[in-house]
């Protein structure tokens, strides 16, 4: 299986990085060299050099290390390199360490990891003509993560773009306390195909599918040392220009975490949103062809690498894309996207069954967000027919005007549970007509500890989204407590019920553009 996947994937990149490089007779002319470098303790690091032709040794040219995505071999940036080369960068990618060719074990972002990327640096800065005071750093996904934890420990990256990337690897993959299955399985099921997983990354993916909850403050303690926005002070005194890339859609990496931490940056910044699933918005910029998140990646280490005046600081730094329409919307920040809240209540009360699932769910990671960005067909369900024994459901009245959702939708209900632990899955639908219901966002929370019969009060950020709500539909909130994407922690029997105090009523809030 690892053979026949190295050969696909190979094949693949292969066959796309061949529409933006010149033929191979011609790869000699753009200076395209392949080179073993050693990473921390000596380990081969498996690398690839793109040079601008005529670069001469005496030339002084700003240098961008590209460290390869999870389970990706080192040509998967060929295509992008060559073009950060013909316009005068010099551009080393390498197999991160555990991966294909290179050495050692799979860190997931670890100290080595970080490590390794200085190391790259000083190759780079010692092999090439490259410029110590100008270095930046890119990826998608792990790439993004290791770029981003770089810049909190080694000064000399100045400038950094975090494709599809994490800031907090707890929310991305355990939010709301509930473990990511799909998301989790994946990865996992990658690293041990096209890599070599070390024992401590073992364990950890042991404990987290089989729910080990004896081991959950170690599991978080790892997370928490490979996540960015907990060097955020170390990046922010660094100073680097941080560009976010993410999609709405994102499974493996949701853009919530992306857009708190964007918020606490201090430095020169920029964060976008589109369609998509995980790494979908940049894929077919791996394969030469025209993508918007590379070219303005390419603009941003235009403008902090070689202090081009393109103007992409003169924008506004916030940039979404709707799942709904064409074009793009700034925003000077991401409080701005949520300056206009409608609520609706989440009145009565209503009881579900637990360990059933009622039809509605997030779909599947990568596939249906991925559909939802080329055909805008995201999941759906008759709202009517939703069995009420297993889901909750409340509707808003039929809008007279489209409602431009953008941001994070927020739910706060209280609850009474049956047992001690449970899981419970919030999902936002646009509700047509005839009662067809697209799904705008969802989120899952997980609870342990809880009195049985005493009510408790949940609070519950659903993922960012930009979707736009027709006039005459209506938005509804559907809760059951099952889904596909998450593991859940419903012991046999558990009855959920949902309630409204007067002393505290439940509601969601929707972010809405007024214009």
């Amino acid at each position: 299986m690892r053979t026949s996947l190295a050969l696909a994937v190979s094949a693949a990149l292969v066959a796309g990085t061949a529409l933006g490089l010149a033929p191979a007779a011609q790869a000699a002319e753009t200076g395209i060299r392949f080179v073993d470098i050693a990473g921390e303790g000596g380990t081969v690091l498996k690398a690839n050099v793109v040079t601008p032709a005529g670069a001469g040794a005496s030339a002084r040219l700003p240098l961008i290390v590209l460290p390869t995505s999870w389970a990706m071999p080192q040509i998967e940036y060929l295509a992008q390199a060559k073009k950060l080369a013909d316009s005068g960068y010099i551009v080393v990618s390498y197999n991160s360490r555990g991966f294909w060719q290179s050495g050692g074990e799979i860190e997931t972002a670890g100290p080595k990891d970080i490590a390794d990327a200085s190391k790259v640096i000083d190759w780079a800065l010692a092999n090439t003509p490259a410029d110590a005071g100008h270095v930046g750093m890119a990826g998608v996904s792990y790439g993004a993560g290791i770029s981003l934890l770089t810049a909190a420990h080694d000064p000399r990256v100045k400038a950094v773009a975090a494709l599809s990337g994490w800031a907090d690897l707890i929310e991305s993959i355990y939010s709301g306390r509930t473990q990511h299955l799909q998301a989790a399985a994946l990865l996992g099921g990658a690293g041990y195909l096209t890599g070599r997983p070390g024992p401590e990354l073992k364990e950890i993916l042991g404990d987290f599918l089989s729910s080990n909850l004896d081991k959950e403050d170690e599991m978080i303690a790892w997370g928490r040392e490979r996540s960015p926005v907990t060097y955020l002070d170390r990046i922010n005194a660094n100073g680097a220009a941080i560009m976010l890339g993410n999609a709405w859609g994102d499974t493996i990496f949701p853009p919530n975490q992306y857009a708190s931490f964007y918020e606490k940056l201090t430095g020169p910044k920029r964060l976008e949103f589109r369609p998509g699933d995980h790494a979908t918005a940049e894929a077919t910029g791996l394969f030469g062809l025209p993508n918007d998140t590379w070219t303005n990646a390419h603009r941003w280490f235009d403008r902090h690498l070689k202090g081009v005046d393109n103007g992409i600081d003169r924008e506004q730094p916030v940039q979404l894309k709707s799942r709904s329409a064409d074009g793009y919307e700034g925003y000077p920040d991401w409080k701005s996207v949520h300056a206009n809240q409608r609520k609706f209540d989440l009145d009565g009360t209503q009881r579900v069954w637990a360990n059933v699932d009622s039809g509605a769910n997030g779909g599947i990671t990568l596939l249906t967000n991925l559909l939802d960005q080329f055909l805008r067909t995201p999941p759906t369900v008759s709202v009517p027919l939703l069995p009420r024994a297993f889901a909750g459901v409340w509707q808003s009245e039929r809008y007279d005007t489209p409602q431009r959702v953008r941001g994070t939708a927020k739910v706060h209900t209280t609850v009474t549970s049956t047992k001690e632990s449970g899981t419970l899955v919030a999902y936002l639908y646009d509700v047509g007509p005839l009662g067809v219901g697209k799904l705008v966002s969802n989120a899952p929370y997980t609870f342990h500890g809880k009195t049985p019969g005493k009510p408790f009060a949940v609070d519950l950020e659903l993922f960012s989204t930009a979707y736009d709500v027709p006039a005459g539909h209506r938005l509804a909130l559907v809760v059951d407590t099952v889904d596909p994407l998450y593991i859940e922690h419903n012991p046999t029997g558990a009855q959920l019920t949902f309630s409204s105090p007067s002393a505290d009523p439940s509601y969601v809030s929707v972010p809405l553009r007024e214009k």
